[in-house]
């Protein structure tokens, strides 16, 4: 009889601990993930782009998903562990490098909508993508010059190219190859006095054209993993930036180029790279003071 007390007592004493243990886990994710603050993470998901962005009152934005489905560990990184929904997709182009590990995210999440350029690829891969957002019901938005939408914790989201008239002249057919046709998303996020230019494979020709206004940003990230022809020394001494970010895999197609690398560093300005760095998360306060967080060397 008392074997059997001192047995229930040891299972409820186990029992109790469990349920504190995990009610202080749940507390601790709960006040790390709802801050108050901006969170935009560089995804390290090798040769491509994955941006995953956490707004204030806990939306999240993904803008691309890189070449295999290694922004899912991003994404469980920079997320609570119970949520499982993503307001938000944008695909800045239809390249793999930057939409194949989508189709992980639409299996593993809930996606509320979908939005991409107005340019289509004939791959298996897209129609693919498609077909998954087609199969969760959902519309479809093309984005180009001049979008914008503004979050309800004032995040705003501002598409500066490419314009329709841009896309017509270099893509003629409404379509974009695997290795030509550079029209890409280039779009302004902006929190308070912060911005962050995210540019996806855009070239300095595309760029050029997007920037009519004249501007600073605090965080740009490099175009086209570091491409010779993603950025020239013109534009950076445009948009003045105080950091720039290469998304890049490690010996990769010679990006990022050492020409801009050396506008970079001639510049100052400060160069923080996935594959040297990791993920590469920025944090934001609602008066766009930033800071960069658990950067790995």
């Amino acid at each position: 009889m008392n074997y059997e007390r001192l047995t229930i007592r040891k299972i409820l004493l186990i029992g109790s601990a469990l349920v504190l243990l995990l009610s202080l886990v749940f507390l601790y994710e709960f006040i790390r993930f709802n801050d108050g603050k901006l969170h935009v993470v560089f995804c390290n998901v090798g040769q491509g782009d994955g941006i995953f962005i956490r707004t204030s009152k806990g939306l999240d934005v993904l803008i691309d998903g890189g070449p295999d489905d290694s922004v899912l560990s991003c994404l469980s990184k920079h997320m609570p562990f119970w949520d499982r929904t993503i307001e938000l997709i944008f695909l800045t182009h239809p390249h793999a490098d930057h939409m194949r590990g989508l189709v992980s995210v639409f299996k593993r999440y809930k996606v509320l909508s979908f939005a991409t350029e107005k340019l289509s690829n004939d791959t298996v891969l897209y129609k693919e993508i498609l077909e998954q957002v087609k199969s969760e019901k959902l519309k479809m938005k093309n984005l180009q010059q001049g979008d914008r939408f503004k979050t309800r914790d004032g995040v705003m989201f501002k598409i500066l190219g490419p314009s329709e008239e841009f896309i017509e002249r270099t893509s003629p057919t409404g379509k974009i190859g695997e290795s030509r046709e550079f029209g890409s998303l280039i779009t302004l996020v902006s929190f308070g006095s912060f911005d962050v230019l995210l540019t996806g494979d855009s070239q300095s020709a595309g760029l050029k054209e997007a920037l009519a206004d004249n501007f600073s940003i605090e965080i740009l990230q490099v175009p086209h993993h570091g491409s010779r022809f993603g950025l020239d020394r013109e534009i950076a001494e445009l948009l003045k930036p105080h950091t720039a970010i290469i998304s890049v895999g490690k010996n990769n197609y010679g990006h990022p180029s050492k020409e801009v690398i050396k506008i970079l560093r001639d510049l100052e300005l400060k160069i923080l790279r996935t594959d040297e760095h990791g993920d590469i998360e920025i944090e934001i306060d609602s008066k766009g003071k930033f800071s960069v967080q658990n950067l790995s060397h």
